[in-house]
């Protein structure tokens, strides 16, 4: 059986809480970043480690940074989290976000259309 290295455990929770957290299955995030389910599930549970062009592409489809997945939640509450992901979404998802949050704001009478 393989040794887990720590890095490995703590890189795997942090990609698995992202990836959830984004609401993917194992199966669609595997596809996303171009990874086979069996070895996302590794990766997960710390068996394996992920080299730098896999952590880019997972940063990229998560919106999520490298920083989070390499040193863990460094205790940012809800909105820093949340400003953090939205700031690295692509240009149009971020419009998308937007025109979400502004929907949000008017129907709870919190903004003038």
């Amino acid at each position: 059986m393989k040794e887990k290295k720590e890095i490995n455990l703590l890189v795997g929770k942090q990609i698995r809480a992202a990836r959830e957290l984004s609401g993917l299955t194992q199966e669609q995030f595997g596809e996303l970043v171009s990874l086979d389910p069996k070895n996302v599930s590794d990766i997960e549970r710390g068996l394996v480690g992920i080299s730098i062009s896999t952590l880019k592409r997972i940063c990229e489809k998560l919106s999520v940074s490298s920083d989070w997945i390499l040193f863990g939640d460094r205790d940012l509450n809800d909105l820093e989290f949340l400003t953090e992901r939205l700031h690295r979404l692509p240009e149009r998802h971020f419009a998308a976000a937007e025109a979400f949050f502004k929907q949000l704001l008017y129907l709870y009478g919190m903004l003038d259309k």
